[in-house]
């Protein structure tokens, strides 16, 4: 059972679960790593499969992942960065074919799709409205959500991109590492939040969160859904951000 109320519209979480270190921060002590879903589940309703990034899943794993999670438990893959990052979107129609072979079991408890673009990739607006078209025949059975690391793409040629494909635009928190931009192009809103002073390794403090959270919030009132994931791994600090995001969330809301 979990512990939080649920916020219609509302996901939050982390990327991934399966982080050792966090045995006795989140995880208690007596928890397994083979258990680590599980309880994971108790605190939030969605997770980001940041692994899949790095190396498609097997189908049965997939499959694992559906039979160990309630119906209303809902996962964000990421893109494989063969796409992304080796093949930079050229002749990408097979690979994305397969990666989707690999998800099917998972797409009606799917949330939008992460792409992460490379940081040496800068905007082209023929070639990326030729790729968006290429993601756009799988809609609207997926929904993606595209996070950008060199700041060429931000612009209004590629806003408006996004929003003529019904796509989001990944609104992501690295401090200087890469760029930041706060925009919603779409009726869902994706934030990525992987630590402010140091990437992937710093705590967020309440004022920040408190000021996320009524973001979150006015975009909810809104009508629209928001995905809110924490990145910030070192020393539990994406559970505990994202435990204060969805109670500050709900107080703001009640």
């Amino acid at each position: 059972m979990r512990g939080f109320r649920e916020i219609p519209g509302f996901h939050c979480g982390t990327s991934g679960w399966s982080y050792r270190h966090w045995s006795g921060i989140f995880y208690p002590e007596h928890v397994k790593p083979v258990q680590y879903l599980e309880y994971y589940l108790t605190k939030f309703n969605c997770v980001e499969l940041n692994s899949s990034f790095y190396h498609l899943p097997k189908k049965s794993t997939v499959s694992g992942w559906m039979k160990r999670t309630p119906g209303d438990f809902v996962f964000c893959p990421k893109l494989s960065r063969y796409i992304t990052h080796q093949l930079r979107f050229k002749n990408f129609e097979e690979p994305l074919a397969r990666f989707f072979e690999v998800f099917d079991e998972m797409k009606e408890r799917m949330g939008p799709v992460l792409i992460q673009l490379p940081p040496g990739l800068h905007f082209e607006k023929s070639e990326m409205r030729n790729s968006l078209g290429i993601l756009s025949r799988w809609s609207p059975g997926y929904r993606f959500a595209i996070e950008i690391r060199h700041k060429s793409w931000i612009t209004e040629d590629f806003f408006l991109l996004l929003a003529q494909h019904g796509m989001a635009f990944v609104i992501a928190d690295s401090g200087s590492r890469f760029p930041y931009h706060e925009i919603v192009t779409s009726d869902y809103a994706y934030v990525r939040l992987h630590g402010h002073e140091k990437l992937y390794a710093s705590d967020y403090s309440e004022p920040d969160l408190q000021r996320y959270a009524s973001k979150f919030s006015d975009w909810l009132m809104e009508g629209r859904e928001v995905w809110v994931f924490f990145n910030n791994d070192f020393s539990g600090y994406a559970t505990k951000n994202a435990e204060y995001i969805i109670q500050t969330v709900h107080s703001f809301l009640a």
